[in-house]
C-alpha cells in the first residue's frame, strides 16, 4: 500500500505510546494525561505502554525498533534522548538517527530544597556553608545519571562546591529520606516538592529554570542566587520511529499542540510547564542538549557503564 494511501487511512487501530519508566510516577501520569485528549481527538485508544529499566534506555530502544507505521509513538524523556548517550558507552538506540521528533511537550523545572535542620535559608549561604565544611552536605537524586543528579553535578561544578551525591531508586525514595533528614538536601520536581514545602518540611532555596516559577514566585532562581548562568530542566516531548510518514507525524504534532492549551492549568499544577513545539525545534533542542550534556558529564567523569 503506498504511503500516502497508509496516512490517509490512519489510526484504524489503537496507538501504542511507549513509556521508558515504570508506572505510578510522574511521568507516567503525564503520559497517560496526554494519551487520553490525543486518544479522543484521534478517536481510536492510546494504549500506555510502560517499558522501564537501564534509565529509560529498554523502552526507548523498544521505540526505535518499533514499524516506523504511526502506531507506535514514544513519550521522550530529555534524560534518555540527551544524558544517557553520554552516560552509557552502548545504547540500543541513536537518539538523533532511530527517531522523528514530533513535538516538546512540557518543561519540568527542579526545585533547590533542604531539610530544616540544615542552617542556611538562601543559596549563598548553602554555599558559604559547603565551601566551610567540604563533604558534610549531601543531596539526594533518583538515581545515578538522573536529572536530579546532574543538578547537583553541575551545581558543584559552578558553584564550586564538593556536595556529595547520594543516589535512590526513585524521586519517591529520594523524597522521603529529604524529608526524614537523612540527607541534606535535594533538587526536587516542584509539583511533587510543594506539600513538602508548604508543610514546612522541605526549605526552597532556589528554582532551576532561567525565569522564577508561578508555583513559587516568591523564591528566587539559583542563577540570581550566586550561580550565574546556572540552569537546568528536565523535558519531555513525543517522538516516532524514524521513516513514520510525514503525513502522520504532521497530523500528531497538530493535535498534540492543541490539546496542549486546555491542559495548560492542570499540568502547570503538577510541576509541568507546557511547551508545544515545531517537530524542527524539538529536534534542535535534541542535538544542543546532547552536546551541552557530554561536556558536563566528561568534566565530572560521570559514568554508568
Amino acid at each position: 500500500m503506498p504511503i500516502t494511501a497508509q496516512a490517509d487511512a490512519w489510526p484504524d487501530k489503537p496507538i501504542r505510546l511507549i513509556v521508558p519508566f515504570p508506572p505510578g510516577g510522574a511521568t507516567d501520569i503525564l503520559a497517560r494525561q496526554i494519551g487520553q485528549k490525543l486518544g479522543e481527538r484521534l478517536k481510536v485508544q492510546v494504549v500506555v505502554d510502560n517499558r522501564g529499566g537501564a534509565g529509560g534506555n529498554i523502552g526507548t530502544g523498544m521505540a526505535a525498533k518499533a514499524p516506523a507505521d504511526g502506531y507506535t509513538l514514544l513519550l521522550a524523556p530529555g534524560s534518555t534522548l540527551a544524558i544517557n548517550p553520554s552516560l552509557y558507552s552502548e545504547l540500543p538506540f541513536d537518539p538523533v538517527k532511530d527517531f522523528e521528533p514530533i513535538s516538546q511537550l512540557v518543561v519540568v523545572p527542579y526545585v533547590l530544597v533542604v531539610h530544616p535542620s540544615v542552617p542556611v535559608r538562601s543559596v549563598r549561604e548553602l554555599i558559604a556553608l559547603a565551601k566551610a565544611k567540604p563533604g558534610s552536605l549531601t543531596y539526594a537524586s533518583s538515581g545515578s545519571g538522573q536529572a536530579t543528579h546532574l543538578a547537583g553535578v553541575l551545581f558543584n561544578q559552578q558553584a564550586g562546591t564538593s556536595m556529595l551525591h547520594v543516589p535512590y531508586k526513585g524521586a519517591g525514595p529520594a523524597s522521603a529520606d529529604l524529608v526524614g533528614g537523612q540527607v541534606s538536601m535535594m533538587f526536587a520536581n516542584m509539583g511533587s516538592m510543594l506539600p513538602f514545602i508548604k508543610s514546612g518540611k522541605a526549605i526552597p532555596l532556589g528554582t532551576t529554570t532561567a525565569q522564577r516559577s508561578p508555583l513559587l514566585p516568591e523564591v528566587p532562581t539559583v542563577a540570581e542566587s550566586g550561580v550565574p548562568g546556572y540552569e537546568i530542566s528536565e523535558w519531555f516531548g513525543i517522538a516516532a520511529p524514524a521513516g513514520t510518514p510525514r503525513a502522520i507525524a504532521d497530523r500528531v504534532h497538530d493535535e498534540l499542540v492543541g490539546i496542549l492549551p486546555g491542559m495548560s492549568k492542570d499540568l502547570l499544577a503538577q510541576g509541568f510547564s507546557p511547551v508545544g513545539s515545531t517537530p524542527e525545534a524539538f529536534a534542535r533542542l535534541i542535538r544542543d542538549d546532547i552536546a551541552r550534556w557530554s561536556v558536563i558529564i566528561k568534566e565530572a567523569d560521570v559514568r554508568i557503564n
